[in-house]
């Protein structure tokens, strides 16, 4: 396996219930596919080996709880919202980063 290979494998792997529909979304601007059924952290987790990096130490991170009780897979959409990856089903078209987007600065 090469180097970039490695780099870019999912911290999870599948080995059954492949056949479920597959779920076309953005991260960080790249189309990725997860199966209907997943949560957002699952599809993530499946493609990346981390959600997001911490906001203390910018350390990866892969959730902690995975049942909606701490505050490690926060996540955003495009239009700046937080979502709680663990809780959220996965839909088809959402389109999610894993750092707060910029916000626009207003010019006088």
């Amino acid at each position: 396996m090469q180097a970039d290979s490695v780099a870019r494998a999912g911290q999870f792997v599948r080995v059954a219930e492949q056949d479920r529909q597959h779920l076309h979304f953005m991260l960080d601007g790249e189309d990725v596919t997860g199966l209907a059924g997943d949560t957002v952290l699952i599809a993530i987790l499946a493609c990346r080996p981390a959600v997001r990096r911490s906001d203390f130490s910018a350390m990866p991170r892969a959730g902690f709880c995975l049942m909606g009780a701490c505050q490690d897979c926060w996540i955003w959409n495009e239009e700046g919202r937080r979502i709680r990856a663990c809780t959220t089903p996965l839909q088809a078209g959402m389109r999610l980063l894993t750092a707060p987007p910029s916000i626009p600065i207003a010019h006088d």
